[in-house]
Order: structure tokens, then C-alpha cells, then sequence
């Protein structure tokens, strides 16, 4: 069997790798994983993949893609097009995309960002973020009341985008005890054949 084609650098605590990860495995696709902490994404070889200096990082051939959520929408129409997990309808479409710019937006400031304070004392302002977390843990909770997934009546790129930093909100500080209907949405993201979590982190007290 050859090698193959398809190589993913991150790093298995990030959620943006993760869901990357996520839909790897669901779509069958066999890829290499490179480790790339924060002192690999500093050096020149990496520098050249992504100037930014951040993660994830998709090599497929000779192409180099960059960004989460640009690189879920790639894999989808490369490598399974047509499928469930990017709809074609149009209004369906359109909710992933909302719920993909929700991930990068509101759900990194808020839940991403009060983790990355806890766990790797990012330098900024926790009360912030637990707001924000909370604001949008808010909206999603009565989104999902009475339906199964965020964009449509099954599970897309959107769910997956969303997933990896709600669902470890706890590891930055932000319970998940008020929204029933979001723990309801982990539980049925967790479900999904090939999942796999992300390492757990310690839960912050006080």
C-alpha cells in the first residue's frame, strides 16, 4: 500500500486540527499526521507552508492549503463530491456556511479562546471570552432545541467545525450544564462512526 497523499500538520489537542481530523475519518481518506507545536510553526520550512505560522496545515500533492474551515470544504468536494457532509442545495449551503463562520467567529473567541487562557495561559482576557462563550453556547442551545444538527437534518462540515472547542468549553472555564440541547449535539456528534476525541484536558475550579 502506498503511502499517503494526504498530509495534516497540527497538533492533537488543537480543535481546528481536530475537526480536520474528524472528517478524515469520516470520509475514508487515509492521511499522514505531522506534529507541529508552536516552536516547528516558527521555523522557515514551516513558514513556507502557512506565512501565518498557523495550524492546520493540509498537503495534498503539490498543493498546500491552509485554514480549518477551507480545508474541510476541499476535502469534501476533492474527495467526496456530492456528499451530505457539504450540501449542494442552496439554502442548505447557506447554513453551513453561517455555522462555519460562527466556528471561526464566535465559538474561537468564546470557547476556544477561554481554553487556550486556562490550559497555555494565553495572554487575554478570560472574562471576555466566557462571555462570549456563553452568548453563543446560548444561541446554539436554542437552535438545536428540537433538531438533530446545526445546518441540516443530518450531520455537515458545520457540525464538525463547531464540535471540537464547545464540546471542551469545560477546559477553558465555561459549563455546558445550562444548554441541555448542546450536550444532547456532543453526545450525537460523539455517535458518529470514526469519531475520535480529543485528549481531555483538566477542568479548571474557581
Amino acid at each position: 500500500m502506498s503511502d499517503p497523499t494526504l498530509i495534516l500538520y497540527g497538533t492533537e489537542l488543537s480543535g481546528h486540527a481536530h475537526r480536520v481530523v474528524l472528517l478524515l475519518r469520516m470520509l475514508g481518506l487515509p492521511y499522514q499526521f505531522v506534529v507541529a507545536p508552536p516552536e516547528v510553526r516558527r521555523t522557515a520550512d514551516f513558514l513556507k507552508l502557512n506565512p501565518l505560522g498557523q495550524i492546520p496545515v493540509l498537503q495534498d500533492g503539490s498543493l498546500v492549503l491552509a485554514d480549518s474551515n477551507a480545508i474541510m470544504v476541499y476535502l469534501v468536494r476533492r474527495y467526496a463530491p456530492g456528499s451530505p457532509w457539504l450540501p449542494d442545495e442552496p439554502v442548505a449551503a447557506a447554513q453551513v456556511q453561517r455555522w462555519l463562520s460562527i466556528a471561526a467567529g464566535e465559538v474561537t473567541h468564546g470557547c476556544a479562546i477561554a481554553r487556550a487562557i486556562k490550559q497555555f495561559n494565553a495572554p487575554m482576557d478570560h472574562g471576555q471570552a466566557v462571555r462570549t462563550a456563553n452568548r453563543v453556547l446560548g444561541f446554539m442551545d436554542r437552535h438545536l432545541a428540537g433538531r438533530s444538527y446545526l445546518a441540516a437534518d443530518h450531520p455537515t462540515i458545520a457540525d464538525l467545525a463547531c464540535y471540537s472547542y464547545v464540546a471542551h468549553a469545560p477546559e477553558g472555564g465555561v459549563s455546558l450544564e445550562p444548554y441541555p440541547s448542546v450536550r444532547a449535539w456532543i453526545g450525537r456528534i460523539e455517535a458518529l462512526p470514526q469519531f475520535v476525541a480529543i485528549p481531555p484536558l483538566p477542568i479548571p475550579h474557581g
